[in-house]
């Protein structure tokens, strides 16, 4: 009798095992691919399930380009001397008379104006010469201009004009460069790149440093290493240039059945699923299923069209675009295909390991009733 009891309590707790594994679920880390396609669009879903081709990744190779308007790449680089607001002039004049000189004392050749401020609009005040204009000028055409407005008032005047930068002629450099502040442009910065290796070069990344320059109502940013490698982006810096060098923030969040499920920033100015993959730490090899790697966007209608052939959509699209791995292709088509800022990487389980979770679920249930039977019996 006790024989029979034992044996029907375990095939009643083997029922009620799978019973409960069967109603409850099983944790995992997000849907599987049956639960996917379910949602697309051909069943009355709201997203398009797409699988990536070399045709679909040129329509979506779509990476945010930066660069300079012609008014900033069409500015030539000023003169090293020129002379704006603020800056500051000194000016000495040579007179060619003993007795009666027009600036200095009897017997006084030689008169010096210094810490002459170059004004608002520009102007600097010369005793005998009056308002002369100054900003615009190098100090060789300021030199030429007090010589031609003192002149006539004495003989062959001999004048020297030397310039000390100010305010107005420079720029400020502010985010991840190595030394913010207000730098002058002078004959050694005054280009974007030598400015910014005056400043200390960038704190970040090289290849994630972004460089944004300001000027007036105008504002153009460019790749730091793009400007490094193309002359063309080097440009003539502005009295009043505001530069500030940025730190990439684009990213892309990876979940499900990867070596990490987190939020990924980006670690080059673009990265393919396949980088992707590996900056996460790859798929997780026990429990992966390489057929079933997507990535979920919000495409614009634009590329939407182009991607599903469909030339009447309306407004921005939900697709999945669909890798797998083990096709012949299916490195190559991860190795093209480019992940864009938002993303989502995820990876499904292999149905394998779904098994594996419902066995182990099963037999610990069991295993728990069991002993329990065991107990009642022994205290009988």
């Amino acid at each position: 009798m006790t024989i029979r009891t034992s044996h029907t309590v375990k095939a009643i707790a083997l029922l009620a095992s799978v019973a409960l594994v069967a109603s409850c679920g099983l944790p995992r880390s997000g849907p599987n691919k049956r639960e996917i396609y379910a949602g697309s669009v051909e069943k009355k879903g709201n997203a398009h399930i797409v699988t990536v081709t070399p045709e679909v990744t040129r329509a979506t190779s779509v990476q945010p380009t930066f660069g300079f308007s012609p008014s900033f790449r069409n500015a030539g680089v000023v003169a090293s001397d020129m002379i704006s607001a603020g800056d500051t002039i000194n000016v000495t004049v040579y007179e060619n008379v003993k007795d009666d000189p027009l600036l200095g004392n009897t017997g006084q050749r030689v008169s010096g104006l210094s810490q002459i401020q170059v004004d608002g609009q520009g102007y600097i005040y010369i005793p005998y010469g009056g308002r002369i204009k100054a900003a615009g000028q190098t100090p060789e055409g300021l030199r030429q201009a007090i010589t031609r407005r003192l002149e006539d008032q004495t003989p062959d005047p001999q004048v020297s004009v030397s310039r000390t930068p100010g305010e107005g002629s420079t720029v400020s450099i502010a985010g991840q460069a190595g030394l913010n502040g207000v730098y002058p442009i002078e004959a050694s910065t005054r280009t974007l790149a030598t400015m910014l290796a005056k400043a200390g070069g960038v704190t970040v990344d090289p290849s994630i440093a972004i460089v944004r320059v300001t000027r007036g109502s105008h504002t153009g940013k460019i790749w730091l290493n793009d400007l490094y490698e193309n002359p063309n982006l080097d440009i003539a810096l502005r009295a009043g240039d505001k530069i500030v060098v940025e730190e990439d923030s684009r990213q892309f969040i990876a979940l499900g059945a990867t070596g990490a499920q987190s939020t990924v920033p980006f670690e080059s100015e673009t990265m393919s699923a396949l980088e992707a993959i590996a900056t996460v730490g790859g798929l997780a090899t026990m429990s992966a299923d390489p057929t079933g790697v997507f990535i979920l966007r919000d495409e614009s209608e634009e590329i939407a069209r182009a991607v599903l052939g469909q030339p009447d959509l309306i407004g921005d699209q939900r697709i999945v675009y669909v890798l797998d791995l083990t096709e012949p292709t299916g490195l190559f088509e991860a190795r093209d295909f480019q992940i864009r800022d938002g993303d989502t990487l995820y990876v499904t389980e292999a149905p394998f390991v779904q098994w594996q979770k419902t066995l182990g679920a099963i037999t610990g249930t069991t295993t728990a009733a069991t002993g329990l039977a065991n107990t009642a019996n022994a205290g009988e």
